[in-house]
């Protein structure tokens, strides 16, 4: 069964990510994404399987980018920020992108 997050912490998480990492979302909508053609995305929500992404194409059109988590499924709210620096890394590796250093 998917561990589901308390409402409170998906709400926490998806604030921080749209309104500190707009560059991060799109950096993985791009990687992972069926299209590299990404101008924008907003994280949507995420479960313990993995996160979801709105992607914006540069045509107009938009997608959902399901990224499921790259150390396997989760449980608890420190291993949300992990999973996401991990996808964040992954993404820069297939788009030969040089990460920047993690605080």
């Amino acid at each position: 069964m998917v561990h589901r997050f308390d409402e409170p912490v998906v709400t926490a998480v998806l604030a921080h990510m749209n309104g500190d990492h707009d560059d991060d979302n799109r950096l993985i909508a791009r990687a992972f994404g069926p299209d590299r053609d990404v101008v924008g995305a907003t994280m949507t929500g995420f479960d313990g399987d993995g996160g979801q992404w709105r992607a914006q194409l540069a045509g107009g059109d938009e997608i959902d980018v399901r990224v499921p988590w790259p150390g396997g499924p989760i449980t608890e709210r420190p291993q949300v920020r992990r999973e996401i620096v991990a996808l964040y890394d992954e993404s820069c590796r297939r788009l030969g992108i040089e990460p920047r250093a993690h605080a």
